[in-house]
Parts: structure tokens; C-alpha cells; sequence
């Protein structure tokens, strides 16, 4: 007697959309990163994904954590006006990164939104009894960084790279164990042509694209 053929299974067929939050820190649109911004958003809509996107200056979002918030830090979940924020946390799988550069890291804006929605409740817990965090950001597979420098690669190397620390070290420790992670960067942005400029913003959108599809 034969037995019954196993079905078969077509990951590339049953896989769904990318699922992905943009998160957009810059005062300028017309900028650079802005520019990137647009690039990422077409990468994005060429690779089919399902996209998100918070861009932190039009929304007027307030970085400073409160003395309240500072105080309940440790309580789960965030004040109403970041729950957006928090559900599209944890809606997404990818989280994309557009910002400049500044002083080594990311901008007050930027930080001050790690700061505030990666909560407890949101992105870790701490189980009484527990002296370490427990991730619960395990939704989230991939981290994207797509942001200029106005040093070279060799000094931000020297200075420590602590923007890129922040992200790939601490962001996602609370996001899947086997998150990966990707560095799409623009050095020495004071003094590259216009010519490098505009082959930087093709990179990015076909890089997004590669990493969403």
C-alpha cells in the first residue's frame, strides 16, 4: 500500500510581505537623509512590503522622557500619545532607520524616541525576581540603518561608532536573537560630489529593496 504523498510547500510562495517601520529623524526634507527617505520608501514599494512610517519632526514628537515616565519606568506600557508607536512595534518585522549623523550618534530626536517606546511592556520585561531584561520585541527580524556621517569611515571607526552601537547592540538585543542587521551609510558628506551623493541614494533604495523583498 503506498501511503498518501506528502503535500508539498513553496516558501517563496506562502511567504507574506515585509512588514516594515520607517522611522524618519530630519529638521529638513529637502536634505540628504530626506532625500534617502524617498529612496527607501521606493525600495520598499518595489519590493512589495507593507510599510509604516513615522517621520519624527512632521509629528512634532516629543523626545524629552518625563519625570512621571522616568519614575514608572519599569511598569508596562507607554502614555497614549506613543501607543501608535508601541503597536507598530510590534506589528512590525523590519525596522528601517533614516537619520543623520550627529555628534557620533543619532540625533536628540531619534534617541529620544528609543528612549520613550522601547518601554517596558513594549520592548523588554522584567519578571519579578529577574536581574536581566527579557526581549519582547522577537517580531523583529531585521534592522536597517540608512544615515550620513560627516566624518570619514576611519574616524567614526576611531571614535567608536556609537551611533551604530546604539542600534545594532542595544536596539536589538530586544528584538529576535537572530536579528540581522545592516549599516547603509554615507561618509565625509561635506566635501562628496554631487555625483557621489546621487550614487549613495541609488544604493539605498536597492539595498532597501534586496533586504525587503
Amino acid at each position: 500500500m503506498k501511503l498518501p504523498r506528502r503535500p508539498t510547500w513553496s516558501w517563496r510562495r506562502a511567504a507574506r510581505p515585509r512588514r516594515v517601520l520607517v522611522i524618519y529623524c530630519h529638521p529638513l526634507d529637502d536634505s540628504l537623509i530626506g532625500a534617502a527617505r524617498r529612496r527607501v520608501e521606493a525600495g520598499l514599494a518595489s519590493a512589495g512590503a507593507e510599510v509604516r512610517l513615522h517621520d519624527l519632526y512632521a509629528e512634532g514628537f516629543v523626545p524629552e522622557l518625563s519625570a512621571e515616565e522616568h519614575r514608572t519606568h519599569t511598569q508596562p506600557g507607554v502614555v497614549a500619545e506613543l501607543a501608535s508607536h508601541a503597536d507598530d512595534l510590534r506589528w512590525a518585522d523590519t525596522l528601517v532607520f533614516v537619520y543623520p549623523t550627529w555628534w557620533s550618534g543619532q540625533p536628540a530626536m531619534l534617541k529620544g524616541w528609543i528612549d520613550r517606546v522601547f518601554a517596558a511592556g513594549v520592548a523588554w520585561e522584567l519578571p519579578e525576581g529577574a536581574d536581566r531584561l527579557r526581549p519582547m520585541l522577537r517580531n523583529i527580524h531585521r534592522i536597517v540603518a540608512v544615515t550620513s556621517h560627516g566624518s570619514t569611515k576611519l574616524m567614526n571607526a576611531a571614535q567608536g561608532e556609537s551611533g551604530k552601537r546604539t542600534l545594532f547592540r542595544s536596539v536589538r538585543t530586544m528584538c529576535h536573537p537572530l536579528a540581522r542587521t545592516h549599516w547603509v551609510s554615507f561618509y565625509g558628506v561635506d566635501v562628496r560630489s554631487d555625483e557621489d551623493r546621487s550614487e549613495f541614494l541609488d544604493r539605498v533604495e536597492r539595498r532597501v529593496a534586496e533586504l525587503t523583498s
